[in-house]
């Protein structure tokens, strides 16, 4: 398995569509996903990524800090980290809140939208990616917009007329489509991600350039699927085919930290969200993270997070005011 599938593994996202959404023009809507209104089809994320599938028609997609894109059947646009963003059929209109225009039929969990002043229509399925943790350095190394048209991809017929097919049966409430087009979506993440990695220029640095790596990329996926291993840089390097120096020296080029420390800091992302989940105890969650003892990874969690594990959980769990 590629290092960018073993790395999706790791993060959990699940697919899902909340919204089946036709517009007329002129319209224009802004908003974002709002994660209770997920819970329909899952518990509420903490992590949400928005997406919008063009079945029909045209339209503009802009948000503060992206080049507006416009936008035609087959496309698909992200917001990897669910930014307000607006959608219309021109921008120099005035947007109405999402809010006030989506309804939910009785008896369905889809949400609907008509919406528009008439003229030529425009037909979107707007779904998510949920993760139940915080610990998702994909989704930070992401751009804020993100596009594909799935003509561009290997199996773009098939996933184009998967998805107007799907589509169509949600307006019919038909069971199950909104399953298919959850599983359609994460396959569209896959290769938005795939194409926007591939695209970056050679002299890249990041996360996202050490995943495209061979010899970083299969290493990260070692410590992101097996946090608990005791690894040293001289036992990561051997693994991928590198000397010791050259794969410190090529990983801290790239991810901008050294190899150890990256995985001390990913051992404490995914002891947080082990925390935020309760199941279990402190000292299970050091051993599952690859300490040996609860007050080693006390301290490392201190100097990680700002304050040791217990008072880190207490403070998730406090009512905010």
């Amino acid at each position: 398995m590629d290092a960018l599938s073993d790395v999706l593994r790791v993060v959990r996202l699940t697919g899902g569509v909340f919204l089946d959404a036709r517009f007329t023009a002129p319209w224009s809507v802004a908003g974002r996903v709002e994660p209770f209104k997920l819970e329909p089809f899952l518990p509420t994320p903490e992590q949400v990524i928005c997406f919008h599938y063009v079945v029909s028609g045209r339209l503009v997609a802009a948000m503060d800090g992206a080049a507006p894109t416009e936008m035609k059947p087959g496309d698909i646009i992200l917001f990897p980290r669910n930014d307000a963003h607006v959608l219309a059929s021109a921008l120099n209109l005035t947007p109405e809140p999402a809010g006030d225009i989506v309804f939910q039929p009785p008896g369905t969990g889809i949400f609907n939208v008509a919406h528009g002043g008439g003229g030529d229509e425009t037909h979107i399925v707007c779904g998510f990616l949920g993760s139940d943790g915080g610990a998702n350095p994909l989704l930070q190394a992401l751009p804020k917009m993100l596009t594909l048209n799935v003509a561009d991809t290997p199996a773009g017929n098939w996933i184009a007329e998967s998805f107007a097919f799907a589509a169509q049966q949600l307006a019919r409430q038909e069971a199950g489509e909104g399953a298919i087009i959850g599983k359609l979506s994460e396959l569209m993440f896959v290769e938005a991600v795939r194409r926007y990695i591939d695209e970056l220029p050679p002299q890249e640095a990041g996360w996202l350039a050490g995943l495209r790596d061979p010899h970083i990329g299969r290493a990260l996926a070692l410590m992101h699927t097996k946090p608990a291993h005791d690894w040293t840089a001289e036992e990561l390097a051997n693994a991928v085919n590198m000397s010791r120096s050259a794969f410190a020296d090529r990983f801290t080029q790239l991810i901008g930290t050294p190899p150890m420390k990256y995985l001390t800091n990913w051992r404490m992302q995914v002891a947080a969200v082990k925390l935020r989940e309760r199941r279990q105890t402190i000292a299970q969650i050091a051993f599952g993270v690859g300490y040996e003892s609860e007050a080693a990874f006390t301290r490392a969690f201190r100097r990680e997070m700002g304050q040791p594990p217990a008072a880190w959980r207490k403070q998730i769990e406090a009512p905010q005011h």
